[in-house]
């Protein structure tokens, strides 16, 4: 009278089981994303370091597009940033690891609360990865 009987054994093992397949399911699409995160993390990095360094460059437009980035001298010089080229340091060079992100970058003139358009810059910077793609913008206007 006190016991489990055999029935109520082998269903409490089935729900257990059913149970136990779930997660285990759950943790298997989990361990196949885990890579993603990586990638989108990796994409934030790319996308901050380039958005930056536009960022610091001065406003003023030279109307003259440099051929080398290390010779960009203003936002300007970023717009039409190659589309989709390779992830490289300011002197050209390919960054190892990085070789199937690709980046672009555009510069557009802006109206801005208080800011006329002529006077207002939006940075895009858009990194890739096969499929995946992430967008970063900031903006700047003239002294």
């Amino acid at each position: 009278m006190r016991g489990v009987t055999l029935v109520e054994l082998v269903i409490a093992i089935v729900i257990i089981a059913v149970a136990l397949a779930g997660l285990v399911a759950a943790f298997t699409r989990a361990t196949r994303a885990s890579a993603d995160p990586l990638l989108t993390q990796q994409m934030l990095a790319i996308g901050e370091s380039m958005l930056e360094e536009a960022m610091l460059k001065p406003f003023t437009n030279n109307k003259k597009q440099e051929a080398s980035r290390a010779d960009y001298t203003d936002i300007w010089d970023y717009n039409g940033y190659p589309a989709d080229s390779a992830v490289t340091d300011v002197a050209g060079n390919a960054i190892a690891g990085l070789g199937n992100y690709k980046v672009t970058v555009r510069v557009t003139q802006v109206a801005l609360t208080g800011v006329p358009q002529a006077a207002g810059a939006r940075i895009s910077v858009t990194v890739r990865n096969g499929a995946e793609s992430l967008v970063l913008h900031g903006w700047r206007t003239e002294p």
